[in-house]
């Protein structure tokens, strides 16, 4: 009943910049936090960012200063905007959010897909 929509995934240069979106859809009531992990090869999953739906916001220390997360509660959207990307950021990113849902007020946690981030000049 929930899907989380990723977009802007790509290829980009070190150093460069990357946006990504995320939109959930629905039998949505509300949405609580919303956030951006990641998983390298071979490395396991981390939490890259989180913004609560007070806007109240979490880094990675290894994105911290360099990425910036945020949402539109209109659009139920939440963007992760990267700059000065480095090597290290190569991973497959998801998006997450907590979800009430219409029809129980219980939240549950829903995953994007996933999109693949490439750094390489």
């Amino acid at each position: 009943q929930v899907q989380l929509v990723e977009s802007g995934g790509g290829l980009v240069q070190p150093g460069g910049s990357l946006r990504l979106s995320c939109a959930a859809s629905g039998s949505i009531y509300s949405i609580d936090a919303m956030g951006w992990y990641r998983q390298a090869s071979g490395k396991q999953r981390e939490l890259v960012a989180r913004i609560s739906s007070g806007g109240s916001t979490r880094y990675a220390s290894s994105v911290k200063g360099r990425f910036t997360i945020s949402r539109d509660n209109a659009k139920n959207t939440v963007y992760l905007q990267m700059d000065n990307v480095k090597d290290e950021d190569t991973a497959v990113y998801y998006c997450h959010a907590e979800v009430r849902l219409g029809s129980s007020w219980l939240p549950r946690n829903y995953w994007g897909q996933g999109t693949q981030v490439t750094v390489s000049a």
